[in-house]
């Protein structure tokens, strides 16, 4: 099983990131071919600071390194050190319905909150498809927001083969020149509130940075919007943005007594602020460790993603003779 997936250096990695994508990377990375890149060329359409594009991409191969990817097991590269890629997005965008990428939910999203409209963010959908494609890809573990991209990629492949494949059957995926990939999503934690009770989300600047350091994690977590419910009240946790938190960290047993505090009443949001923080340590505190010894050594994280454009570059360049030969490029 070849699995492929990747995160935008658009910002610090938070626990949306971890909870909703990497943590699956981590685990998928015993269960097949794992290829994880850093989305450098879809954060051109924010991020537009040659010197912060540069931070960003380290930053990012230190969390995954951090959080426990093994370079040995899994390959982890830039995406913009594939050129393959840029090719095939070029290739799919000639057979690609305007009407199907303005129905993306992320363009949509994204103008609706003022962000101007350009042909980056527009065409985004395609490059997504060409970055799961180019490695014939069987999974691609994402986020509930995320499945209609693959979604799209599926259609695109679909049109593609149908287009330049005599043989293709678009009813088992048969017989083309691209493979048809599937989302994988772990539905309880997909979707990870922020500390206003949003998605989780870079965009919304309502994030818990992973590797921030720890006065600001805490002063992030104790900012958690919560309602006036007074102390010595009932609550309900189930519309409490504390508690969807906890229920990430917690073990089933302290979760239920964590649940009989809230309906009990007595106990501050404050408190269980403080607790989820505690989690958080608990939780992340070995991975801090590592990301402090990686910042000290460059030379073995740049190695990591030389080391992954090789083995990834080998898979896209066989993919693209296929696809060239499809076409008639060659």
């Amino acid at each position: 099983m070849r699995i492929l997936s990747g995160v935008q250096p658009s910002g610090r990695l938070h626990i949306g990131n971890y909870f909703g994508a990497i943590h699956q990377f981590v685990d998928l990375q015993h269960k097949g071919m794992g290829l994880y890149f850093i989305a450098d060329l879809h954060a051109l359409t924010t991020i537009r600071d040659a010197a912060r594009m540069r931070e960003l991409v380290r930053d990012v191969a230190l969390n995954f390194l951090a959080l426990g990817l093994d370079p040995q097991k899994a390959t982890l590269f830039r995406q913009s050190d594939i050129p393959e890629v840029a090719e095939l997005s070029w290739i799919l965008s000639t057979v690609t319905p305007m009407g199907l990428l303005e129905r993306a939910h992320s363009y949509k999203d994204k103008t609706a909150r003022g962000i101007s409209p350009d042909h980056g963010l527009f065409a985004y959908p395609v490059l997504m498809a060409a970055d799961i494609l180019v490695y014939h890809s069987d999974v691609v573990p994402v986020g509930r927001d995320q499945k209609q991209h693959v979604e799209i990629t599926r259609d695109i492949a679909v049109k593609f083969n149908s287009t330049y494949c005599p043989g293709f059957d678009p009813a088992t995926g048969e017989g083309g020149a691209l493979k048809l990939p599937k989302p994988l999503i772990l539905e309880e934690t997909a979707v990870v509130p922020g500390i206003d009770g949003q998605k989780m989300s870079k965009s919304y600047g309502n994030t818990i940075d992973l590797f921030g350091p720890e006065k600001e994690v805490r002063k992030r977590i104790m900012g958690i919007k919560t309602d006036s419910t007074p102390l010595e009240a009932p609550k309900d946790p189930d519309k409490c943005n504390v508690f969807a938190l906890i229920k990430l960290f917690a073990q089933p047993a302290e979760l239920a007594q964590i649940r009989g505090l809230y309906e009990k009443g007595g106990t501050g949001y404050g408190e269980f602020k403080k607790r989820l923080a505690d989690m958080f340590f608990v939780r992340f505190g070995e991975a801090r460790k590592r990301y402090a010894e990686l910042q000290s050594d460059p030379a073995y994280v740049e190695g990591v993603l030389s080391d992954g454009a090789t083995r990834a570059r080998d898979i896209a360049a066989k993919v693209m003779q296929e696809v060239r030969k499809a076409t008639g490029l060659k």
